[in-house]
């Protein structure tokens, strides 16, 4: 027997309880549970399994807050990764002292740790939770840690509580099982869970069993494996927990494939950032915070060679943050739908990035068939969390005229909703120099890199060109001739 495959038993039927009790009968393998909020329900599945003598060294729930200040320290949020590392601290170094002499040699020591916030009796609270495994993957070895946050999106207190246990059983499970495979560790997380239960929007890996893993891919594999609509990068690259980090900011989104950053789509950021500076926050009474300037890469444009690499990915976020900006890589296509993630992190006002032909492709009913009010809903969708549209002009291809978000023109029956918007502010305009006007696009610089046009340098800033020349971005990318 091999722990990815357990036994059949008349009391374990169930596949959670099916690797719960494959990790019981694994007699290297013991530790603890520590549990705050939603009650037992990982250690409940070990127990229920039976065997569990032979994994469970101790389980504890410190629900009074003023017992676990006392066991963890305070800490200015109870559900936080801050608590749930110190949970790990505490525990497995209680389990280490105590047990290590005396049966440290055949033992591959674990602690488990989790910190929730189930849905309340009143209801209306974010029910959400860090979890955690500190492990040996091997006898003796130094710890490594996997470590996650997870949205409950059940509607009921009972029905979270057995997403969450089931998802710590199948964390300890992974660890063991999988520890080598880190994409696949992830990809068991959620089995016999489902994707409509729990999203899982943040995860780190550290430890001698994961020392060649880059936790920036692991992100890229929740969006890609739908685990959650988007993952966020700090301007250096670091995953952040967009709920934490941009709650109560005001952000200024813009939407490209960034391969790679343009002097282009520097100045419409400048610009739009200027503006939305400028403007008056929704609720007037709130205290304005700070702005983001974000680069989103959907994943439709990183697959717009028809595959999501790695090397290309990392490219993007790279160039990204040389230039100070923070990344945000979703699977998110409409632009209503992403008003809605930011409006659900909790930002105080959304500010949009784009150029005239997408505010043009945005007036184009087709995009919005599946939606039973059609474009109306969609954008009552969009506009209804404080999102602003900043939109940079272009200049038509035929004419030559400069077109401006003031003097676009959409089918006349859309023509007065997009006067409606206008009027209201939340369609405008980014100022511009005709004469200075600029129209390419990244695809015209890579372009440029592929056939050796030195031009394309005069097209990027300057960092961007230093970073691609050290190393060698895009050139794997370029047709075969």
């Amino acid at each position: 027997m091999t722990l990815g495959t357990p036994p059949v038993s008349s009391q374990a039927v169930d596949p959670t309880a099916q690797r719960a009790l494959a990790i019981n009968l694994d007699d290297s393998i013991y530790g603890s549970f520590s549990e705050i909020g939603a009650g037992q329900e990982i250690a409940r599945w070990f127990f229920a399994a039976g065997g569990a003598a032979g994994t469970v060294a101790k389980t504890m729930s410190a629900y009074d807050m003023t017992v676990s200040d006392a066991i963890y320290g305070k800490t200015g949020r109870y559900v936080s990764r801050e608590r749930v590392e110190r949970m790990l601290d505490h525990e497995y170094g209680l389990l280490h002292e105590r047990l290590a002499a005396s049966r440290g040699d055949r033992t591959r020591f674990f602690a488990v740790a989790d910190t929730a916030a189930a849905k309340s009796f009143a209801g209306g609270n974010e029910c959400h939770a860090w979890m955690a495994i500190r492990f040996q993957h091997v006898v003796g070895a130094a710890t490594s840690d996997v470590v996650l946050h997870t949205r409950l999106l059940d509607a009921a207190n009972a029905q979270q509580a057995d997403a969450l246990g089931r998802l710590g059983v199948n964390l300890v499970h992974a660890a063991y099982a999988h520890w080598k495979q880190p994409r696949t560790l992830i990809e068991t997380l959620l089995e016999h869970v489902g994707r409509d239960r729990l999203e899982i929007d943040w995860i780190r890996v550290a430890g001698p069993a994961f020392k060649d893993v880059d936790n920036r891919l692991l992100g890229l594999h929740l969006v890609r494996l739908g685990y959650t609509p988007a993952v966020l990068f700090d301007v250096d690259g670091t995953m952040l927990l967009a709920s934490e980090s941009i709650r109560h900011t005001r952000v200024l989104v813009e939407r490209g494939r960034f391969a790679p950053v343009t002097n282009l789509n520097m100045e419409m950021l400048d610009r739009a950032h200027a503006a939305f500076e400028a403007a008056p926050v929704p609720k007037s009474d709130a205290p304005r915070g700070p702005i983001r300037e974000i680069m989103e890469v959907t994943m439709n444009n990183l697959r717009d060679r028809g595959t999501t690499e790695d090397a290309d990915f990392l490219a993007r976020v790279d160039l990204i943050n040389t230039v100070g900006k923070m990344v945000l890589v979703s699977d998110i296509g409409a632009f209503h739908a992403l008003g809605e993630y930011l409006a659900d992190r909790k930002v105080d006002a959304t500010g949009l990035v784009l150029g005239v032909p997408l505010l043009r492709e945005l007036f184009n009913e087709s995009h919005y068939r599946r939606l039973d009010g059609g474009i109306l809903e969609a954008f009552g969708r969009l506009f209804t969390h404080g999102v602003r549209l900043y939109v940079y002009p272009t200049r038509d291809v035929i004419t030559g005229q400069v077109v401006t978000a003031d003097t676009l023109t959409v089918a006349p029956h859309l023509a007065h909703l997009l006067e409606h918007l206008r009027a209201n502010g939340l369609i405008l305009p980014l100022a511009c120099d005709p004469g200075t006007l600029r129209t390419y696009s990244s695809e015209d610089v890579r372009s440029r890199i592929c056939s050796s046009d030195p031009s394309w340098r005069d097209l990027v800033p300057p960092p961007v060109a230093e970073a691609i020349d050290r190393n060698g971005y895009f050139g794997a990318s370029c047709p075969v001739e």
